[in-house]
């Protein structure tokens, strides 16, 4: 069985779909690759030096680098055959107590293979994990700490329970900075052959909002019909409306053109394909731009947080963007 799991490893995934897969492609392989964790990668990367690690947990925002980080430690650990000495799991598939009791305990029973006294097991998003597989879990992490340390992923640790996160050495990933974001860009753009101008970098790293996966997925897309890739070309891809449209509409509301506003939004909507959602998320960054006093800037924000509310509850999206409006155009009238 946990044969079968290994079967496909990274790179052979790579070789088999010919490297098309630009998450994949521009995966770090060293630590010195990895972007935006200098603090951490400097913690981690002691650890290999010694051969010997705690269990530790990667706690952090999508697309940050926490499953890189993690088949970095692995290949550095155990070189090219790391795949004998690593078990990757995604517990947000397979999120039983029955996994941990096969799978896993299957895994970490055996010894590894080398000169590392101990296998390595990648449990992915194990914030998804029930209480009871959980709990099976802290018991087997204490069981087999001779042979096989486990790395735990998830975006909120506080879904995992105290036994555990008290078992591992915690390290929180952040988005990645704006300086980050640009080399990346760079980077694919000299490989790729592709010219990016600033405003696009610029719109790649507000839509991306820090996460490295989504920026490379957006470039793939526009690199695919064009070698020149404008703002333009980003924010379609990206569905999501340019912010300079979004604050056009606050500032027609609060010059009182309540109906303009409408329509103009209504458009936005219908030409990027956004949700209600969508919107009332870029709307909330926009406020903090708007030439009002901070008193209304606090009304609108309370606005938006009931208006996202009611929302996902099911409340009809535009009518709800249009009650938002109207509260603007109260407070433009004061």
């Amino acid at each position: 069985m946990i044969e079968n799991e290994q079967r496909y490893t990274h790179d052979e995934e790579l070789q088999a779909s010919n490297h098309t897969i630009w998450t994949e492609k521009y995966r770090p392989k060293k630590f010195s690759e990895v972007l935006g964790q200098d603090e951490i990668v400097k913690r981690v990367e002691a650890f290999v030096k010694q051969k010997n690690m705690p269990h530790v947990l990667f706690s952090g925002p999508a697309g940050v680098g926490k499953t890189s980080l993690a088949l970095v430690i692995a290949r550095q650990l155990f070189g090219n055959s790391y795949h004998m000495n690593f078990l990757e799991l995604n517990a947000s598939d397979e999120r039983g107590i029955d996994v941990v009791r096969n799978k896993v305990k299957d895994f970490a029973r055996t010894r590894s293979i080398g000169d590392v006294p101990f296998k390595i097991i990648y449990l992915d998003e194990c914030d998804a994990l029930t209480r009871e597989a959980q709990q099976a879990l802290r018991r087997t992490m204490e069981n087999f700490t001779q042979t096989t340390r486990f790395i735990l992923s998830a975006n909120y640790s506080s879904k995992i329970i105290d036994p555990i996160q008290s078992r591992c050495a915690i390290f929180r990933f952040k988005p990645l900075a704006k300086e980050d974001i640009f080399k990346l860009i760079d980077k694919i753009a000299a490989q790729e052959g592709i010219r990016i101008d600033s405003a696009a970098k610029e719109a790649l790293y507000v839509i991306s909002q820090g996460d490295c996966r989504r920026v490379e997925n957006i470039l793939q897309s526009a690199a695919s019909m064009e070698k020149h890739i404008s703002e333009e070309s980003v924010f379609s891809l990206a569905s999501m409306a340019r912010p300079k449209e979004v604050k056009e509409v606050l500032e027609l509301a609060l010059k009182n053109k309540f109906v303009d506003a409408r329509n103009k939004l209504l458009n936005i909507m219908l030409d990027y394909g956004l949700s209600g959602i969508d919107v009332i998320k870029q709307i909330q960054s926009e406020i903090i731009s708007l030439d009002i006093s901070g008193k209304h800037r606090m009304v609108l924000m309370e606005k938006c947080g009931e208006v996202e509310f009611r929302m996902t509850e099911g409340s009809d999206e535009f009518l709800q963007l249009e009650s938002f409006l109207a509260q603007v155009a109260l407070v433009g009238m004061q």
